[in-house]
């Protein structure tokens, strides 16, 4: 198993379409085996999906991501659990235990002041997962 926090300082970073850095954990057995963070700048709104999956993770741990951002994961099977907060390595033993605090119903809560609603982007094509047009 593999499992994707989205990461800013430790922390569990609040918009997935924004998103710079992961820190990705390898589990065996229950246990984490290894984490690195990893970086996706350049990767976008729209390739962050196809980004994760590259990288053989089945599990995203995150804040904030809009509707389009969680089809993409859905379609290429990965677990989503947004409305996480806090210390990213404490979010991944409390999933590992499960006790972990997170929200299902968190979508994207960062409003860029542009008049867009996120969620409600239209791309005019599926852009695997494309969440807006930046």
């Amino acid at each position: 198993m593999k499992i994707a926090v989205t990461y800013e300082n430790g922390q569990v970073f609040q918009h997935f379409g924004h998103c710079e850095n992961f820190k990705i954990y390898t589990v065996e057995d229950g246990k984490v085996t290894d984490s690195q963070v990893v970086s996706a700048v350049g990767s976008g709104h729209g390739a962050l999906a196809g980004f994760l999956k590259e990288k053989g993770v089945d599990t995203l741990i995150c804040g904030g991501i809009g509707g389009g951002a969680r089809t993409a994961l859905g379609e290429i099977g990965i677990d989503l659990y947004p409305g996480a907060a806090g210390d990213v390595d404490k979010n991944v033993a409390d999933l590992l235990a499960g006790t972990l605090s997170y929200n299902p119903d968190t979508m994207c809560s960062h409003h860029h002041g542009d008049g867009h609603n996120c969620g409600n982007h239209s791309c005019g094509e599926n852009k695997h997962g494309c969440a807006g047009n930046h």
